[in-house]
């Protein structure tokens, strides 16, 4: 036991022995600077200095784009790259697929396979006509009390109802669960749809890219203009593909689903329809499913 604490007491005093470092000018010997030092002292601090010399190094090469030149790390422009080209696939699949849609319905015409059976307009007319003064247009109770009714609330709706009729012929711009619908009354004029993180969004129609940017309520938004005054909005989005002033095409890839922005409460697609500046139910003219 002796042994081994005079052991202990032997390392502790080299441990600890005080050394001074002096550095001198080689010409004079004078004394410029001098440092007191033990081996417990130079211990700690070269495994501090390490340390904190990995710990740089590890930041440096996760966060800076220093890391694209050490080998086994991809190019983030080779990344973007691949994305977009993921993107534009998805888009051509689509097209592709419509187009030999198409091809097949054009030659089961060319070959006859569509049978065309003519019938005679004036014969399916005739079975509906009606002669009016057999008819008794004298309105009913439950008519006017209907009519009052109606006209009671319109009276008092703070909000137009939009009459417009859409022309145009809009593609689902993702397809999805149905989380909220079209509501005036909570003044939600929009369709939300949830959908996995990262899945294409797309656009309804032809049109051109309004607005494209960040916004701290509803994340990456873009805002696409359409023919005939008909304007698609699609917010909460995880990234965007285009920018303002873009031309895009239906069915093309837009923007991805994400959770961006406040006013959200999970990945999903908030989209938006309006003609002639007035919000328009989505889902009397788009299919989700």
């Amino acid at each position: 036991m002796a042994k081994k604490k005079r052991k202990r007491k032997e390392l502790k005093r080299k441990l600890l022995h005080k050394y001074r470092l002096v550095i001198l000018n080689e010409n004079t010997f004078e004394e410029k600077i001098s440092f007191k030092l033990n081996r417990m002292n130079v211990f700690v601090t070269g495994t501090l200095f390490i340390i904190v010399l990995i710990g740089l190094t590890t930041l440096i090469i996760a966060f800076t784009p220093l890391r694209e030149y050490i080998p086994g790390y991809s190019s983030t422009r080779l990344k973007r790259q691949a994305t977009e080209l993921t993107y534009k696939t998805d888009s051509l699949v689509t097209v592709l697929d419509y187009t030999n849609r198409y091809l097949n319905n054009v030659r089961m015409v060319l070959r006859g396979d569509i049978e065309n059976n003519e019938a005679n307009r004036d014969s399916l007319f005739e079975r509906f006509k009606l002669d009016p003064s057999t008819v008794d247009l004298t309105p009913i109770r439950e008519d006017l009390l209907l009519r009052e009714e109606v006209e009671l609330e319109d009276k008092y709706n703070l909000f137009e109802r939009s009459v417009e009729n859409v022309e145009v012929l809009l593609f689902a711009p993702l397809n999805g669960t149905l989380s909220q619908g079209f509501d005036t009354r909570l003044k939600h004029y929009a369709v939300d749809i949830v959908a996995p993180r990262g899945t294409p969004v797309k656009s309804c129609a032809n049109g051109t890219v309004l607005f494209a940017e960040w916004t701290s309520q509803t994340g990456y938004v873009i805002i696409v203009k359409h023919q005939d005054d008909l304007t698609s909005v699609y917010k909460h989005n995880g990234s965007l593909s285009k920018s303002q002033g873009d031309l895009v095409r239906a069915g093309e890839v837009i923007a991805e689903v994400g959770n961006t922005g406040e006013l959200t409460t999970g990945p999903h697609l908030h989209f938006e329809l309006w003609k002639n500046g007035k919000p328009i139910n989505p889902l009397n003219y788009i299919d989700f499913k």
